[in-house]
């Protein structure tokens, strides 16, 4: 998917931008590459910027009740200081490095519901305009698809993926945000948890492994919430399904309410993630089979509200990339 438009600044007749990313997903920490094609307008122009940013779909929860903003997590700038003649066309290639936290958008092809993009800033003649806007396909670090692979086939279901604004202390998270993958109890431990929540906080020496579960009540007792963290190393060569089992049983054991929501610092009164649920309303199932985890959409509905989705967030951001960001921020 690949929107051009014409530099609004600059009226008829300026320059167009067109980024083509490199096909295929990227990877947390990895690198990302592609051109930026640019066309001259009627006239000479100097271009004196082309940058980058990154930019999420975030959902921020408030007193006020929860809101979807865009959030630039990460700008580069790739080339400028040159003069584009009238028609030129000319192609600027770039190469950038991902952060670490960047959050994965789809588990073996399948998206997960979670939009990122890249927007392209051009600097013309004194004037900024944010003249293109791309999604970004991320898919998991090893660690990370050998433990949600584990999850899989220990039985439990996925049921959905989301950004939440804010940040878990205690850790050592860089972005302003992270990412949830909710999945649904295997049958062996559907008698104490209602939802396990999966955070992965990647960076160079290894992976930080959130897991928070909802628990359910019992005679005596109400419901809480349980928190546990593990740190698992980039490469590491685990009996994934013993190791994974081992922290859910541990999470599940938990009478501490470690995981109680002051321990995650959005600094918002009331919150709680069973709002979640109320976010984008797109669902992925995890389903397990002898040959391993097998990834599907549920239903052809839930393709394409992915697909609505995803391709509202990008024509919103194209119309009012500014008031979004500035909400989000």
């Amino acid at each position: 998917m690949v929107f051009k438009r014409l530099l609004g600044s600059l009226g008829v007749g300026g320059p167009t931008v067109d980024t083509v990313l490199d096909p295929g997903p990227v990877r947390p920490g990895g690198t990302l590459t592609g051109q930026v094609h640019l066309k001259g307008g009627d006239a000479d122009f100097d271009i004196e910027h082309i940058g980058l940013e990154l930019v999420a779909r975030v959902e921020a929860e408030h007193e006020e009740g929860e809101s979807e903003g865009a959030v630039v997590f990460e700008r580069f700038t790739v080339g400028g200081g040159l003069r584009l003649a009238a028609g030129e066309e000319r192609s600027v290639p770039f190469s950038v490095p991902l952060p670490w936290e960047t959050p994965v958008t789809e588990l073996y092809g399948q998206p997960l519901g979670v939009v990122l993009g890249v927007r392209t800033e051009l600097s013309v003649a004194g004037a900024k305009d944010k003249g293109d806007l791309d999604p970004l396909a991320v898919g998991p670090l090893p660690a990370q698809e050998a433990i949600l692979e584990a999850l899989g086939q220990l039985g439990f279901g996925f049921t959905s993926a989301d950004l939440e604004y804010g940040r878990i202390a205690g850790t050592g998270q860089q972005l302003p945000f992270y990412q949830e993958i909710e999945i649904t109890p295997s049958p062996r431990y559907a008698h104490q948890v209602n939802e396990i929540e999966v955070t992965f906080l990647a960076n160079p020496a290894g992976v930080e492994v959130v897991l928070e579960a909802d628990k359910r009540g019992g005679l005596l007792s109400s419901g809480h919430d349980a928190l546990t963290r593990f740190t698992v190393g980039h490469h590491d060569s685990r009996d994934w399904n013993a190791e994974v089992d081992g922290w859910i049983r541990r999470l599940t054991e938990h009478r501490a309410t470690y995981g109680s929501h002051d321990a995650f610092g959005h600094g918002h009164a009331g919150h709680h993630h069973e709002g979640h649920h109320s976010g984008s309303g797109v669902g992925t199932a995890v389903a397990a089979g002898a040959a391993g985890l097998a990834v599907g959409v549920v239903g052809g509905m839930v393709a394409a509200e992915v697909v609505d989705e995803v391709g509202d967030f990008f024509e919103g951001e194209e119309e009012d990339g500014e008031e979004s960001e500035e909400e989000g921020e």
